[in-house]
């Protein structure tokens, strides 16, 4: 069973009230229905902003006319979520009223991703319970049914956006800080709010995520709190800037931060008291239909639990038979192909040193395979972006439940690179011949690559992504890293890029398994861990990840078989005049949307080439 084109969604919708709209923005009303269109589209990025602070922040657009934004957070209180939730549906009534008809196509796909990401949001939204969080670009790729866990919430996502995102160039900015430490504090208590509140009508997380949650927080607060990052992090940048901002820092976290940890802890144990083990959705009120709403915003499609199950079932058969023939290659001809890579993946040839020193060896390695690979962009693309990057460690305060590896594109000015973080909790994890795709996926040619090119569109297009474009997005930057030759000579380097195509489809299986079938957390680690050869201490943790952000992980595998399934059909209608590269950047150029807007895109990319 694949996924055919009637399966994606058509585009839904979205919008914001023209009373924000910007004296330049509303000075072009008259000039047109795409004038009007993009002046409307205008004043909702601005409205979006004001809600998801962070946003503007993490590009780098939070000065001048914005500035103020910069001494906020989006408020993650019950009433600050349900205002979030009103704008939402006030500007999706407003798309929704927006002709498309007489638009030009590049203002009507700009209509139409608004009004699909507002859509979702608002369906989500509905529930009465749990995060959404497509709203906030910085988070915008994941959804989940409780308010907090291991990689959900203040404690998770506010330090680190502090260290990484809060740009410190004089006082005024160190200022700004401080009042978004006061913000930190008032959403941890008011995520503590909503804790109770779900707790009540039946949402607890199980057991087992309470638990990792709960021991990351008290492994902070057994730490000093001058070393707790939000304080670090300003005492560190501002050490040569009068203002004592260190010490103001340290006192907001003692009298303001730490109370409010402690009292989001407290919550944490009282739900564990009565938690249950049950790993999936289907035990929360109206957990079916969330797990369908889940699935939707994964993927950006209408395929049931049942079909994405079965999809991950026939590709990973697929995969694997030719895995099976490079494993023989290499004389390794016993035992299934999940017990073959397991094998090859604790051979100490292909494993870095477990301490400190072998961290160092991984994070030099990705930046060697970071400068190969640009060498090879100019065969796949005929339009570049600078794509500055660096490579970090997951920080460790929150690694035993952070992803294996993820990134974000950096400012828009170019003057803040881009974030490639690798969680480097156990280097076990990561054999020297699964690193390059991984480089590949995160970086260049995928995420962070993929999202400069956004920086050319209209403001809310930076705003708004799709989980399954970026992420199919990002496992098709693994193929062009196989196309362009990456592992020619490799057969380790190639086994590790078929593994984690394979992975893909596990989490197909993985996902549906526990949310729809109900599949307990142990049946999906043996499973994951046997079917494709991965260690038991990555899954486990992989596993965990999608108890808490329900069907996020099935977009990579459904969105790299779309852009694949559109580059067969280019490559068939246009015969000697198909271009990779340009096809490439048709994909790319276009910025995040959804499956069928992005099919749409192709589809007249042919018929101009057909016509040129």
């Amino acid at each position: 069973m694949t996924a055919t084109r009637r399966d994606f969604l058509v585009a839904g919708s979205s919008a914001f009230a023209l009373t924000a709209l910007p004296a330049c923005a509303a000075d072009t009303l008259a000039s047109g229905p795409d004038a009007r269109a993009e002046a409307t589209l205008s004043a909702m990025a601005e409205a979006m902003l004001v809600d998801a602070p962070e946003s503007a922040s993490g590009l780098g657009i939070d000065t001048g006319p914005r500035a103020a934004l910069k001494h906020r957070l989006g408020n993650k209180s019950p009433a600050g979520q349900a205002q979030i939730a009103a704008h939402v549906t006030d500007r999706l009534s407003k798309l929704r009223a927006i002709d498309l008809a007489p638009l030009s196509p590049v203002a009507r796909t700009n209509v139409e991703v608004a009004r699909a990401a507002h859509e979702l949001a608002a369906e989500g939204f509905a529930f009465p319970f749990g995060d959404m969080a497509i709203m906030n670009s910085n988070w915008s790729y994941r959804n989940a049914p409780y308010a907090v866990a291991q990689n959900t919430g203040s404690f998770v996502e506010t330090p680190d956006f502090l260290d990484s995102n809060h740009a410190i160039a004089n006082p005024a900015d160190a200022d700004a800080y401080l009042d978004r430490l006061t913000a930190y504090a008032a959403n941890l208590a008011g995520e503590t709010q909503r804790l109770r509140h779900d707790a009540g009508i039946g949402v607890s997380a199980p057991a087992f995520l309470l638990d990792k949650s709960i021991a990351q927080m008290e492994a902070v607060r057994a730490l000093p709190l001058d070393q707790w990052v939000p304080v670090a992090s300003i005492a560190r940048r501002t050490a040569s800037m009068p203002g004592d901002y260190g010490a103001r820092a340290l006192q907001i976290v003692r009298d303001k931060v730490a109370p409010a940890l402690a009292a989001q802890v407290a919550e944490l144990k009282r739900q564990r008291a009565t938690a249950t083990m049950d790993a999936g959705v289907w035990k929360l009120p109206e957990g079916e239909a969330y797990y369908a709403w889940a699935l939707k915003a994964g993927t950006t499609t209408t395929m049931s639990p049942e079909e994405v199950h079965q999809l991950g079932l026939e590709q990973l058969t697929a995969l694997q038979s030719e895995m099976d023939g490079l494993l023989r290659g290499l004389g390794m001809t016993q035992g299934t192909v999940g017990e073959r890579m397991t094998a090859m993946g604790k051979d100490p040839r292909y494993l870095f040193p477990n301490d400190d020193t072998g961290r160092a060896q991984i994070l030099a390695y990705i930046d060697g395979r970071l400068t190969d690979i640009r060498t090879r962009l100019p065969r796949a693309f005929a339009t570049l972006v600078p794509a500055k990057l660096v490579v970090k460690r997951v920080p460790v305060e929150i690694e035993a439940g952070a992803p294996g590896a993820y990134a974000g594109a950096g400012s828009i000015d170019g003057t803040t690179p881009g974030n490639y973080y690798i969680n480097l909790r156990d280097t076990s994890i990561w054999p020297r011949y699964g690193l390059p795709t991984l480089t590949y996926h995160e970086g260049i040619p995928g995420h962070i690559w993929q999202g400069e090119y956004t920086y050319k569109l209209p403001l809310i297009r930076s705003l708004l992504a799709f989980n399954a474009y970026s992420e199919g997005w990002a496992l098709y930057a693994e193929q062009l890293g196989d196309e362009l030759g990456a592992y020619d000579g490799d057969v380790a380097g190639r086994l590790g890029y078929l593994q984690s195509i394979a992975y893909r489809c596990c989490r197909l299986v993985v996902d549906t398994g526990l949310h729809a079938k109900r599949w307990t957390r142990d049946r999906a680690i043996h499973w994951f861990a046997t079917t494709n050869g991965s260690t038991v201490e990555d899954v486990q943790a992989e596993v965990d990840r999608y108890c808490a952000w329900p069907g996020q992980a099935c977009g990579y595998k459904v969105g790299h078989g779309e852009i694949n399934r559109l580059r067969s059909m280019a490559k068939a209608a246009l015969g000697d005049r198909f271009d990779f590269r340009l096809f490439n950047d048709a994909v790319v150029k276009g910025g995040g949307v959804p499956m069928t807007v992005l099919a749409g895109h192709v589809d007249a990319w042919v018929a101009e080439r057909k016509r040129g």
